[in-house]
């Protein structure tokens, strides 16, 4: 699944990185914990209420550069700006963690446990 897929399948806003939107993805996170977020070993997109510059900081340690934020959460600019100098893309939906992952899940993106 791209990210462009992601995006519709959500009708989410791309903040940043739509020129990311034809990366593939194949494995999706889900937490508001970022030291769950560190342990990983893989760099699925990372699905998140957590919107703040740990965020950022912590993605970027993870080697991760596609961030979901959920619950209607809008990146500050400050946030944005880290995240363009790491080359991210940060996308934002209305729908809750659950109802996200749920639609992801249904259209075949894969859990990373």
């Amino acid at each position: 699944m791209t990210l462009r897929e992601i995006v519709d399948s959500l009708e989410a806003t791309v903040h940043l990185g739509e020129g990311n939107l034809d990366t593939e993805v194949s494995h999706a996170f889900a937490s508001d914990l970022m030291s769950e977020v560190l342990t990983l070993s893989d760099t699925p997109l990372l699905i998140t209420g957590l919107c703040n510059m740990q965020t950022i900081r912590t993605c970027d340690m993870a080697n991760i550069d596609q961030i979901l934020l959920v619950r209607n959460k809008k990146p500050t600019d400050e946030m944005l700006e880290l995240a363009e100098d790491n080359d991210m893309t940060i996308i934002s939906c209305r729908y809750s963690m659950f109802k996200t992952c749920g639609i992801l899940f249904q259209k075949g993106l894969l859990p990373l446990y």
